[in-house]
């Protein structure tokens, strides 16, 4: 649980803004999103090496 400490004489605004920076930064949305639906280790890695060819043709035609 994300606990903000509302400082005297604060607008609720900045106060809710920090609130939405911390709960960004702990990721919680990515993994409930990620636990949604289970994918096989060996398709996550499968669409690592494209990523990575992809990445990696990119880098090459820049040059």
């Amino acid at each position: 649980m994300l606990i903000i400490p509302v400082k005297e004489g604060e607008n609720i605004e900045r106060a809710l803004k920090r609130y939405k920076k911390k709960f960004e930064k702990t990721n919680v949305m990515r993994q409930l999103r990620d636990r949604q639906q289970f994918t096989k280790p060996s398709v996550e890695n499968r669409q690592e090496k494209i990523r990575a060819a992809y990445k990696q043709r990119l880098r090459s035609e820049e040059i």
